[in-house]
């Protein structure tokens, strides 16, 4: 009895696993490819919305006066474009950085103690005016040709949220967690599917895009904004898509057990919001 119990077990976990790797992916393309869904391109768009650029930060004196360059320098008309640092109760010269820029339109939104990112994000929400509001990370660097792709879908009315695709990057020399370069594009990949179905199931927290009515519907500070970014987009009507041409690059986690966390942080506040919208909404 036993062992046939064990073997029910194993077989079970043979199938989850070669479905979540191989089954799903090919019926995300047989349904796909049946009557794939496009998304509006920037040659497309004859006028650029408005956008708030949300950037939440803690200690980044050493980047981000590197990250304000970069974001200073996309492809993306400056008066419509407005940039929003929310700094965490940072103890060291990023808040100095920051208002160095104030005459470049780039604003700072100091949290009086510190509490995490999604309390910064909350805070954010009520301080952005636009009607698209971008949700970036300190550490990432978004390719200079990427927010137009990015802001380009919500042309179509039925979309909801978008998310840029992550490029992992690192040093060459650098092997401890090389693999992570694999995973992730295994998931863009994943998700670039998903949009053409019906939607993605997550958007990438260092880079994505949201109507700003979704923006600010009330989260606990515990889950994870990013995460529930497209379910609300998908609850409310609205489809929550991955855009390919909106590239944004990731510094590779250096270390196995710091990445194994990360997974498993993002997939309990992915559980506690899948929870939380089922008996709290």
């Amino acid at each position: 009895m036993s062992s046939t119990i064990a073997v029910a077990v194993l077989a079970a976990a043979i199938f989850l696993v070669a479905y979540t790797y191989v089954g799903y992916p090919l019926l995300l393309r047989v349904v796909g490819s049946a009557s794939p869904k496009a998304i509006p391109t920037p040659e497309e768009t004859e006028e650029w919305p408005h956008i708030s650029v949300s950037v939440p930060a803690y200690n980044e004196e050493a980047q981000i006066d590197d990250l304000i360059k970069s974001l200073l320098a996309l492809d993306y008309p400056r008066d419509r474009m407005e940039i929003l640092v929310v700094s965490d109760a940072s103890e060291d010269r990023t808040d100095d950085i920051v208002r160095g820029y104030a005459e470049q339109g780039v604003r700072l939104l100091r949290m009086p103690d510190r509490g995490g990112k999604n309390k910064a994000e909350n805070a954010a929400a009520h301080e952005l005016s636009s009607d698209i509001i971008v949700n970036t990370d300190a550490s990432i660097r978004i390719a200079p040709d990427a927010l137009k792709p990015l802001i380009a879908v919500f042309a179509d009315p039925t979309i909801g949220c978008a998310s840029g695709r992550d490029v992992s990057v690192g040093s060459d020399e650098d092997i401890a967690n090389a693999g992570e370069s694999g995973y992730v594009g295994y998931e863009m990949k994943i998700r670039d599917m998903e949009t053409q179905v019906s939607g993605i199931v997550g958007a990438s927290g260092c880079f994505y895009a949201i109507r700003s009515h979704l923006h600010r519907l009330p989260l606990p500070e515990q889950y994870s904004r990013d995460f529930s970014a497209a379910l609300h987009a998908k609850e409310h009507g609205y489809r929550p898509v991955s855009v390919t041409d909106a590239v944004c690059y990731v510094p590779r986690t250096t270390s196995l057990r710091k990445e194994y966390r990360r997974k498993v942080r993002t997939i309990t506040r992915g559980m506690q919001t899948l929870w939380f919208k089922r008996h709290l909404m």
